[in-house]
């Protein structure tokens, strides 16, 4: 078993640096570059100021603060990383496919193949490569097969360690994970090779927590994971339909069955839908390879999962329009919330991206209050959509760092965003300062509806009738 002192990771962005400042800190005698071509980015990791660090995480700053310069270091220079690396992390980015063959299910493994060729040109000595990124299963058979075919003759062992950490939790969820997973070639080689890994894990997980199996469980393993978390969401959020048609109140019905030791509490929380970078993507990577094998009942399943968030998202829409008299043209609407979910800076996939963009279709105006994302993220977000030109997003589409201003004189508030804060506003203050009469759409069941309809709000909630 080789003992690792020097470790490259490819990619500087939610996975990669959350999770190489945590080995950083853990292993000090272990030398951990990052690296990634955008400058930019890797500036603001380096930035003197903690808090311009380009990943909003509770505690990451100050894990970063704590290794930075001494072992921990963020650098535009690929090639000397790797070539300097006995051990490479790979942290790219996977979106799903917007061309070609899987467009709209596979994953884009573009930059998957990059690194390995980039790695294969670089490196003069053996490494161990790792997969972080989530990726299909058997995508370590295609980087072995590039790393073998146009390399420099040097030895390649490769290993999938998917990631199992939620954004807004991601340095608690490393520091304590539930589980490590490692997969590799069940050869000597690639036992070696799983052991290094396990022994750099293993200076701060309990060994019992660190599970090891073959190259394709591993890959499978995450996929199968976030589709099962992101079917309980569909799963709630189709009964919470079911429940504003009966009368019944969708909060007591997660509670009730919560309380089964069986099902158990958590991802049953009703909502406008789930949103991130990992569910959808993963569950349509899922249903894309389950179709490549012909099996359609499969596939059809799963997809189901996303049709069901797809229909939360616009149903959600739907009723703001509905309520606010079948017209939202020239209103104002107020979004408290941008982020797919509170405590990141993470918009990818937000529900909120799919609610203004149905609104803004139907003339309204969004104006939106998060804490952490900027107007020119939410604009990009928008324009990814392609359903109207950029200056025409920009007309439609206004932020503020105050809170109480983008709520002024708006029509409704919309909330998609759980952010903490939003329960301690001057709810009093806001309905006094808003047209008349003042709806609130509370899409996480994060207010207090007795409260709010005391004051004079009109109230809707997800799953209450």
């Amino acid at each position: 078993m080789k003992k690792i002192e020097k470790i490259c990771c490819i990619g500087a962005g939610y996975v990669g640096g959350p999770t190489m400042a945590i080995i950083a800190e853990k292993c000090p005698n272990i030398k951990v570059t990052v690296v990634d071509l955008n400058e930019n980015r890797i500036n603001n990791w380096n930035d003197e100021d903690l808090s311009k660090i380009p990943i909003y995480e509770p505690g990451l700053g100050e894990v970063v603060g704590k290794a930075r310069g001494k072992n921990l270091f963020f650098s535009t220079d690929v090639d000397t990383a790797i070539d300097e690396a006995e051990m490479i992390f790979i942290s790219v980015n996977t979106p799903t496919k917007t061309y070609g063959l899987g467009k709209g299910m596979a994953a884009d493994l573009k930059h998957i193949e990059l690194c390995a060729r980039q790695i294969a040109r670089v490196a003069k000595s053996d490494k161990i490569v790792v997969e972080k990124s989530t990726l299909p299963v058997r995508t370590a058979e295609a980087i072995k097969s590039i790393l073998e075919n146009t390399g420099n003759g040097s030895n390649f062992q490769i290993l999938s360690n998917p990631e199992f950490l939620a954004e807004g939790t991601a340095v608690a969820d490393l520091l304590n994970p539930d589980r490590v997973l490692i997969g590799g070639d069940q050869t000597p080689e690639g036992l070696n090779a799983i052991n290094s890994l396990v022994q750099i894990y293993a200076n701060w997980v309990p060994i019992e927590k660190i599970l090891t199996t073959n190259l394709w469980s591993s890959e499978l393993s995450k996929l199968t994971a976030n589709a099962f978390l992101a079917q309980r969401v569909s799963s709630i959020n189709s009964i919470s339909e079911l429940c504003e048609r009966t009368g019944a109140d969708i909060q007591e019905v997660a509670k009730s069955i919560g309380t089964d030791s069986r099902i158990g509490s958590k991802f049953l929380k009703s909502s406008v839908g789930f949103g991130g970078s990992c569910f959808q993507k993963d569950i349509l990577n899922l249903v894309y390879i389950a179709r490549s094998y012909s099996l359609n009942e499969v596939a059809d399943y799963w997809e189901q999962v996303i049709i069901m968030n797809d229909h939360q998202k616009s149903r959600f829409a739907r009723n703001i329009i509905k309520t606010l008299y079948n017209t939202v043209s020239d209103k104002k609407i107020a979004f408290l919330g941008w982020a797919f979910k509170k405590d990141t800076n993470d918009s990818r996939e937000s529900p909120a991206i799919y609610v203004a963009d149905e609104l803004i279709n139907e003339g309204a105006n969004i104006y939106v209050y998060d804490p952490k994302v900027s107007k020119n993220q939410m604009l990009s977000d928008l324009n990814y959509l392609e359903t109207r030109t950029n200056k025409d997003n920009e007309k439609k589409l206004n932020s503020s760092s105050d809170v109480y201003e983008i709520c002024n004189n708006a029509h409704s508030i919309a909330i998609l965003t759980e952010w903490e804060e939003f329960i301690d506003l001057d709810w009093q203050k806001i309905y006094d300062n808003m047209l008349k009469p003042a709806f609130i759409f509370d899409g996480r069941n994060l207010l207090n509806r007795i409260k709010l309809e005391k004051i004079g709000f009109k109230f809707y909630s997800i799953g209450i009738s």
